[in-house]
């Protein structure tokens, strides 16, 4: 028995002595996991144990089986951090390494067919790579990135226990090591504790916390299997949903559609907290979660008697994507399905700042290309070099301006 695995028997046994209340809410959920106590649940550190620990209560609680290694609710993986971004991570133990934990419980209707629910419950630590903040180290708390898919998949896994949906069994996964490139779901893909071949589908939580007014609620997936568009929009309770078809996208999903299972991702959209240390608890939307959470469990119940779902491959748009020299210094309106390419957020002393540009302009033409959707800008965007001055044309508030801009 390595020592890690040590460290997490012994918190959990430790843990379990103390009395805890036998229902939690998607705040409390979100509050304990986002709390700078864990500091930023960084992969491999004694934080994110901590958060292991957590969640292993939580599904114990609920009434969850384990489902890891050895009969417990961990199943740990070690690698070393890859140096090359274009480098596949190669899963070792050894010296440098890193152990990161994934937390999982399975709830045993005896079943033929099995639902994964997941969602990563990692984050950046005190920053590092992969945080948009510039200003020092500071702790990355992630309450959307991503507290709110594990607390939505908590509320889950206490509704499905209480209620008669006994058309498939149900294998919740918190998966470690999202952050640094989908290594938690893809080590359990390649190393499954139950059989693959009987899983019916997978739903994956990133980001679910940031529901805006108008209700905007972004399904990826949605080609995977032909039922989904039928399901999604038969129990739609009000949502603005944004279907995208392929099965391949930058969350842990993924991994699982390269497995051949029909998938779904649910995600609210970025924001200007997105990988910074401003992304806190008291910024989420509760009611908006718990309306997802609603939703999901509909979806649930209207395939519970269902055969298994047919897979089907779809388009994989990243390969698509066009490489930058250059940015612009925004965030796009990944949730925009108007004209253009909607600004979400703008960068400090950042090439769009300092051309006067503004969160809520739609750019509609960037240079001498047409800009109708993300893809199209994109594509204008590659064409540039550090150095190249252009022009781009906003549309603000119904009125087009054009500026200037230096890349």
């Amino acid at each position: 028995m390595n020592r890690t695995f040590l460290y997490i028997v012994t918190f959990i046994f430790l843990s379990c002595k103390t009395e805890k209340p036998q229902s939690f809410s998607i705040a409390e959920d979100v509050g304990f996991l986002a709390n700078d106590s864990l500091l930023g649940r960084e992969t491999g550190t004694a934080q994110e144990l901590m958060a292991a620990g957590y969640l292993q209560e939580r599904m114990h609680v609920v009434g969850l089986q384990p489902k890891g290694k050895a009969g417990t609710y961990f199943q740990t993986f070690s690698f070393k951090p890859k140096n090359d971004p274009h480098q596949e991570v190669k899963y070792t133990a050894g010296d440098s390494t890193i152990t990161g934990t994934n937390v999982m419980g399975y709830l045993d209707n005896q079943a033929d067919k099995t639902v994964i629910i997941g969602a990563h419950y990692d984050h950046l630590g005190m920053g590092g790579e992969g945080s948009l903040y510039r200003d020092g180290v500071a702790i990355h708390n992630g309450a959307d990135d991503n507290a709110s898919g594990v607390a939505v998949m908590l509320q889950l896994a206490d509704s499905l226990a209480k209620r008669a949906y006994k058309g498939n069994n149900y294998l919740f996964m918190a998966f470690s090591g999202e952050e640094m490139g989908l290594l938690g779901s893809n080590y359990f893909a390649k190393n499954p504790t139950i059989d693959l071949s009987k899983t019916n589908y997978m739903i994956n939580m990133d980001m679910v916390g940031r529901l805006r007014e108008d209700k905007t609620l972004s399904v990826s997936g949605t080609g995977t299997a032909p039922i989904w568009p039928q399901v999604l929009n038969s129990t739609n309770p009000g949502f603005k949903l944004v279907l995208q078809e392929s099965g391949v996208g930058p969350s842990d999903h993924t991994s699982f559609y390269l497995q051949d299972i029909p998938v779904l991702h649910f995600f609210t959209g970025q924001h200007e907290d997105y990988h910074k240390p401003t992304d806190d608890s008291e910024k989420l939307n509760y009611e908006g979660m718990e309306m997802i959470t609603s939703y999901i469990l509909d979806v649930i119940a209207e395939l519970d008697d269902a055969p298994k779902l047919t897979f089907k491959k779809t388009k994989n748009e990243s390969e698509e994507v066009p490489r930058f020299k250059v940015a612009l210094g925004v965030v796009p309106d990944y949730l925009f399905d108007g004209k253009g390419m909607r600004i979400d957020g703008v960068s400090e002393d950042k090439p769009a700042q300092k051309a006067g540009l503004q969160k809520g302009d739609v750019v509609v033409q960037l240079g001498d290309s047409l800009v109708t959707d993300m893809m199209s800008y994109m594509r204008a965007l590659s064409t540039f070099e550090e150095g190249n001055s252009s022009k781009v044309i906003v549309d603000r508030d119904g009125e087009k301006i054009e500026v200037a801009i230096t890349f």
